[in-house]
């Protein structure tokens, strides 16, 4: 299914009669990964699925967003599709921006389930700062002037050595969204959540870390953590049957 935002088309998909939810996913990703959690769920839930700008078949936006731009695009997304206070199911980014919007106070869910989410800023390791100085210090050499208008090949190199897989393979105008999200940090107003929150993770996730659910399930008074033994960052799907049962139990 399609529908238009802001000039974008949209798409999105939806199963099943009842409690309202909706699942976000995250970057780089489209609403398939859900596939499992919205055929464990849509004998009690109406669920419904998005893909943002840039993913699946949803159209990119012309200019780059920050997280802001994410929560408006949720909620006009929910009007549009005659959501009203729903569930929200968030998977890495898509976690992020429910913070945010929770936090914020732009929703007031019945309930939220983090997936692996993202959203805080993880302490670098020292194989990390190195990269990320030693990029800075290469742009900076060939952003000079007098070397600029011969060093757009070079610089291009540099970025695809220097930056992540899921960097790299963005359009520019993800990678400028994409920095400005990984540079948000949120722990300073997650404690603003008050609804019962339900955190699932992977151990073995090094994109968002146990350490990040840890902090998170710290912040909000009501909200409990469901850790997946042996599983990374789509703990949901490398375990499947666990992630469905304990949201069963928690979605009902």
């Amino acid at each position: 299914m399609n529908t238009v935002i802001d000039g974008l088309n949209i798409e999105y998909t939806e199963i099943g009669e009842g409690i309202p939810v909706l699942l976000l996913h995250g970057w780089n990703s489209s609403y398939e990964v859900y596939r499992g959690i919205m055929s464990a769920l849509c004998d009690r839930c109406r669920l419904v699925a998005v893909n943002f700008p840039g993913c699946g078949g949803s159209d990119t936006m012309k200019n780059p967003w920050t997280l802001d731009d994410y929560c408006n695009f949720v909620i006009k997304f929910m009007k549009k599709v005659n959501l009203e206070n729903p569930i929200l199911i968030g998977h890495s980014h898509g976690g992020r921006t429910i913070l945010k919007m929770a936090a914020d106070g732009m929703v007031n869910p019945p309930k939220i389930v983090l997936l692996d989410s993202a959203g805080i800023i993880p302490k670098k390791t020292a194989k990390q700062k190195l990269r990320a100085s030693s990029f800075k210090a290469v742009k900076w050499a060939l952003t000079r002037p007098g070397i600029k208008k011969h060093s757009e090949k070079l610089l291009e190199r540099a970025r695809r050595h220097y930056g992540s897989a899921d960097y790299n393979a963005a359009p520019e105008v993800l990678r400028k969204t994409m920095v400005s999200l990984v540079n948000t940090d949120l722990r300073d107003i997650i404690h603003k959540i008050k609804c019962p929150t339900l955190l699932i993770w992977g151990d073995k996730d090094t994109a968002t870390p146990l350490s990040d659910g840890k902090l998170i399930e710290s912040l909000i008074k009501d909200s409990g953590l469901c850790v997946l033994k042996g599983t990374g960052h789509y703990s949901f799907c490398e375990k499947p049957y666990e992630a469905h049962a304990i949201l069963r139990s928690f979605i009902k």
